[in-house]
């Protein structure tokens, strides 16, 4: 029981701090409709750490971060400066490009090296046992930093969702959210994976949205449902040895169906 508890305690605490950034940059992502973005920088950030294979790097190691970095931030200067004019192609569909184009190059990567498809595996579930002390300071000691510099500029960054297009400089307030989404996306995707990391932003977000459109509200409710999610995942992850990943994901699914229903069942009483 003791080695669960030592697993346990350690996951939910990395939990704990990933989720709280996350809701709230997943608030920014779903009210902009910027559905994909995160994947393209999650895909990046592997896409980074694969190339720092095919040189000799060993994944997950500090130098892998630095190839993870240097593909993020080229993604979050094109998510920024690269926007359709007109409304013939949206947005979203540049986005949605930008990802086909990142994981297919991944994929033509890996297929060039020694055990390519575990890597490419490994990339999208990540290896959530790899957390340590040691990774959980380092984490939170960024993600507090990024909280902080959020809660300075919050009106300015809020202002891109609530008044889009009267925002000055806004390109530059929006490559810098980028670049948020592609710090924490290059600390949690070498440990959760792509499709986690996504999961993570998403949908204690999107649960969220639901029910508030109050920023403080939508996040402490979104961090709440996230931690209670991820946590039941934990145990049935670690009790019915199952894949660590895609059991979180399903329960953060499970819990959106539930949230569906409940909004749908509190409009109609309505």
């Amino acid at each position: 029981m003791s080695e669960f508890l030592d697993f346990f305690v350690m996951q939910v605490t990395l939990l704990a701090i990933v989720l709280a950034l996350h809701t709230y940059i997943g608030l920014h992502i779903v009210r902009r409709t910027l559905i994909f973005s995160d994947l393209v920088l999650d895909q990046l950030a592997a896409l980074g750490a694969m190339v720092g294979i095919g040189f000799g790097v060993a994944y997950g190691s500090a130098t892998s971060y630095v190839w993870s970095a240097a593909a993020v931030l080229a993604g979050a200067m094109l998510l920024a400066w690269v926007r359709p004019r007109g409304h013939a192609v949206p947005r979203e569909a540049v986005i949605g490009i930008m990802y086909v184009m990142a994981l297919v190059t991944s994929l033509l990567w890996a297929d060039k090296l020694p055990g390519g498809a575990g890597l490419v595996a490994k990339t999208l579930s990540g290896a959530m046992l790899w957390v340590s002390w040691p990774l959980i300071g380092v984490t939170a000691g960024v993600y507090l930093a990024l909280i902080v510099f959020h809660w300075i500029y919050r009106h300015r960054f809020i202002a891109l969702v609530e008044h889009p297009g009267r925002v000055t400089h806004e390109r530059w307030w929006d490559f810098l959210l980028f670049v948020t989404q592609g710090i924490i996306t290059i600390l949690i995707v070498p440990i959760a994976g792509v499709l986690l990391a996504y999961a993570f932003l998403m949908i204690p977000a999107t649960i969220a949205a639901l029910y508030t459109t109050r920023w403080s509200r939508a996040v402490i409710w979104g961090w709440i449902v996230g931690f209670l999610a991820c946590s039941g995942g934990v145990c049935l992850s670690y009790f019915l040895d199952l894949p660590y990943g895609p059991t979180l994901i399903l329960c953060l699914g499970g819990c959106f169906a539930v949230a569906v229903a409940g909004r749908y069942v509190l409009v109609q009483s309505r």
